[in-house]
């Protein structure tokens, strides 16, 4: 009996069906490896530095030397080479020197007010000199550059002429030329034109070939292959050798005016010097390095509009 209720009861027992996934089904944000894991956030934008400005970077150096300044007069340094910094004014009674230097109203001297007059005849002598010099040097330098022949000629003379000082050429300029103005630009005109000289040369002479034989490809006549290819691809050499010799313009226009010159910032630290007046000639030196540093960056402007978007020097 009880075999057959079993029997009865194992018949009546229906399956039930059972569905099976694929095994490489894997649930949504599930890894292949089969852990869920949480989803991964975005990239976060990086935010670009900003750079430093040039002029916040050149302060510290300017500082550094003003501060040094201004302990070694106070303190009375001695400095390698003998250097005695106790007969330096303090940079306070320089610029305060300066201030009446350019507008008066403090001391009320003889050198008060008489800035301008002083910085630009100045400018017009060097920039006389540094054009008359630019003139000279840089057609030659291109005919030196392009030419053996030429280069050959005029090579050893130069060599020969550019080691004298402008100091030695002085005396001799005031016996030629005279006391005024004209031997002040001749020396100016000497010590620029030999770095514009030197680097055109060596700006021509660095011309690749090719832009040369591309030129003629396109039917370049070989005058304006000159225009159009020797002279921009040379302008970085000679933009250099322009800014050094514009430099070295206002470093002699010191000895072209120290004698027969009574205007000109030469002559004011020459009568400054015979007075013993140390503050006037630091101020003379403050004011030649600021034209200096104005007309280095008038050039590169001047430059910069003229050459459009060629590379040059910065």
């Amino acid at each position: 009996m009880r075999a057959e209720a079993r029997r009865e009861g194992a018949d009546t027992v229906t399956a039930t069906p059972v569905t099976h996934e694929p095994a490489d089904a894997v649930a949504p944000g599930t890894p292949a490896g089969g852990a869920p894991t949480a989803s991964t956030p975005p990239a976060t934008p990086t935010v670009p530095r900003r750079a430093t400005p040039g002029w916040l970077l050149a302060l510290p150096v300017p500082a550094v030397i003003l501060l040094g300044w201004h302990f070694g007069a106070v303190h009375g340094w001695t400095l390698p080479f003998g250097i005695r910094m106790g007969y330096l004014p303090e940079p306070l009674d320089v610029g305060r020197r300066l201030v009446d230097f350019a507008v008066g109203g403090i001391y009320d001297d003889s050198f008060s007010r008489t800035l301008w007059q002083h910085l630009l005849a100045s400018f017009l002598r060097v920039m006389q000199g540094f054009l008359l010099a630019l003139v000279v040097a840089v057609p030659l330098g291109v005919a030196m550059g392009r030419s053996r022949t030429v280069f050959r000629m005029l090579e050893p003379t130069v060599n020969l002429v550019r080691p004298i000082p402008v100091t030695a050429w002085a005396p001799l300029a005031l016996l030629l030329i005279g006391f005024g103005d004209r031997s002040t630009i001749f020396l100016v005109f000497l010590a620029a034109a030999f770095p514009i000289l030197l680097n055109t040369i060596t700006g021509v002479r660095q011309v690749p070939g090719r832009l040369l034989e591309a030129a003629a490809m396109l039917g370049t006549p070989p005058r304006q292959a000159l225009l159009k290819v020797v002279l921009p691809a040379a302008a970085p050499s000679i933009v250099a050798g322009m800014r050094i010799a514009l430099g070295l313009a206002w470093v002699i226009l010191v000895v072209g005016e120290t004698v027969g010159i009574n205007t000109g910032l030469g002559a004011l630290i020459t009568q400054a010097r015979e007075q013993s007046r140390t503050d006037v000639i630091v101020v003379g030196m403050v004011v030649i390095g600021l034209a200096g540093f104005a007309t280095d960056r008038l050039l590169m402007l001047l430059l910069k509009l003229g050459l459009g978007r060629r590379p040059i020097l910065t």
